[in-house]
């Protein structure tokens, strides 16, 4: 199999299993919407947004460091990532344990559930670093079908949770049967864990190291990537901390159902870079013109995935938001009242800059330049708190909203400059406009078919037009020549055939 089957099949794979994670979770936010309300499910949103900040500080950017330098010489994968998990454990329980502290002194939580939901989703956080730490070895060898696999299984057993206690055990709303549909995330990454550690354990022996001089090296490595990642993580989440000390957490809640679905779609540049940065790592290592085609390749695809889920996003947005959630999430326009699908329709924005800007990242991480990213992240953290502090009092969580757009341009920006210092490379544009003409089209089609197919199945017709859709952008690829002979024949090709991108 070459180089570039292995990659795009271990794209594959990771996004058919974030695909079947994905549905899960579209299952779980419309169980736990319809269950809680917005007030509820505000709450509930609030617990994740914050300890997505401590969460951070423990990554430290640890898993891509680990993936790339075990990407230079496998022979030292057991110790590299023997010291990594030391390191992500030691580095996660204070994390979570300041996190505890912390949201119990915040007086606007005082008499509300976030601070007990805090200290036990803490333990599921807790579970998913230390998954990541394992997974960098599946990674590496591009074995991450196995990651997907285990992620899924513990996916469906927090949803089963959760069904048992909104159906069985607790029918109405309680403060108890909050926290049980807290602890559900604790069950779900423990199996998570337990499934990622078998495979993984095949691959390389695994137990916790404690070698000073790898501490030191990795840690010089990562923290200055660290350090950008946890100012990423404050643009992107403290949107959600100003709508609810100024808005509450009800609009917290109409904000993170769209937040929710933009997670779920940025997952797919995020795994599909993991999975190149090792190949584009040796070729950079190497000295090769190869890694011109890598970054190609890699920004066509990202280009191209991304186009569709805008257009079709946009178009269908009320009835995503309809399937996921209830009629309190809506926008009433007529009532001057907006909901999660007008905040959807704005982020979706987002994700197109967000798409490219991973493959900024991934360049510069390649090149060892990772300590610059910070500089990048704190502008952007500054432009954030700046604009939100004008129009989250205005405009609520659609100026918040706005504000993402704005951030992840300026982060475009910086991140495109940054890349090109220190790599030289360059795009070629035709295809990217191509698949946008494409997605525009396929957009203006599902829109022209929506009216009548509501009439007949009403917002249920989404499923149909996703599907149609998909289709249609497929087609429109293939006609304007936009999936070229070149990267068909690419995936067929063996690592013996000359011409591959390896």
């Amino acid at each position: 199999m070459s180089t570039a089957r292995k990659i795009l099949w271990n794209v594959v794979s990771q996004v058919l299993g974030k695909l079947g994670i994905a549905l899960l979770s579209l299952v779980s936010i419309k169980i736990l919407t319809v269950y809680l309300g917005t007030k509820g499910y505000g709450d509930y949103t609030m617990i994740y947004e914050f300890l997505a900040f401590f969460g951070v500080i423990a990554d430290l950017g640890l898993f891509t460091i680990a993936v790339r330098e075990m990407s230079r010489d496998e022979t030292q994968t057991p110790i590299i990532i023997g010291n990594v998990l030391s390191m992500r454990t030691f580095l996660s329980i204070i994390a979570m344990l300041m996190a505890i502290i912390s949201v119990w002194l915040i007086p606007a939580y005082q008499g509300s559930l976030v601070p007990m939901g805090v200290t036990i989703a803490a333990i599921t956080v807790w579970l998913s670093l230390i998954n990541g730490s394992l997974t960098s070895i599946l990674q590496v060898h591009l074995k991450m079908q196995y990651a997907s696999w285990t992620m899924f299984v513990g996916k469906i057993v927090s949803v089963l949770y959760m069904l048992f206690v909104i159906f069985i055990a607790y029918k109405n709303p309680s403060g108890t049967s909050f926290i049980h549909l807290i602890f559900a995330g604790n069950i779900g990454n423990l199996v998570m864990v337990v499934y990622t550690w078998y495979y993984a354990s095949k691959l390389a022996k695994i137990r916790h190291r404690f070698d000073w001089y790898v501490w030191k090296n990795v840690l010089i490595a990562s923290v200055p990537y660290g350090i950008a990642l946890v100012l990423n993580t404050v643009y992107f989440r403290i949107n959600s901390i100003f709508i609810s000390f100024i808005r509450g957490n009800e609009e917290v809640g109409l904000y993170g159902v769209a937040m929710r679905i933009l997670e779920a779609i940025s997952i797919v540049p995020l795994y599909f870079m993991n999975a190149v940065l090792p190949v584009l790592t040796r070729a950079i290592k190497e000295g090769s013109d190869k890694y011109q085609k890598i970054i190609q390749y890699s920004f066509e695809f990202l280009t191209m995935a991304s186009w569709p889920l805008v257009a079709g996003g946009y178009v269908l947005s009320y009835p995503l938001i309809f399937i996921i959630s209830k009629p309190e999430f809506m926008s009433r326009v007529s009532d001057g009242f907006y909901g999660s699908d007008s905040a959807l329709r704005i982020l979706l924005f987002a994700s197109l800059f967000s798409f490219i800007n991973i493959l900024f990242q991934f360049i510069i991480i390649a090149v060892g330049k990772q300590t610059k990213l910070f500089w990048v992240s704190l502008i952007a953290v500054i432009a954030n708190v700046i604009i939100n502090l004008y129009s989250v009092p205005r405009f609520g969580f659609r100026g918040a909203a706005l504000t993402s757009v704005i951030c992840e341009f300026v982060m475009t920006c910086g991140l495109f400059y940054l890349s090109h210092k220190y790599l030289s490379y360059h795009f070629k544009y035709w295809a990217t406009i191509k698949a946008a003409l494409s997605a525009i089209v396929m957009g203006i089609i599902i829109k022209l078919l929506f009216a009548p197919l509501y009439s007949v199945i009403q917002n249920w017709s989404v499923f149909v037009l996703i599907v149609l859709g998909g289709a249609i952008y497929v087609g429109l690829l293939l006609v304007t020549k936009t999936l070229t002979k070149d990267m068909l024949q690419m995936l067929r090709k063996t690592d013996k055939q000359p011409g591959m991108v390896e």
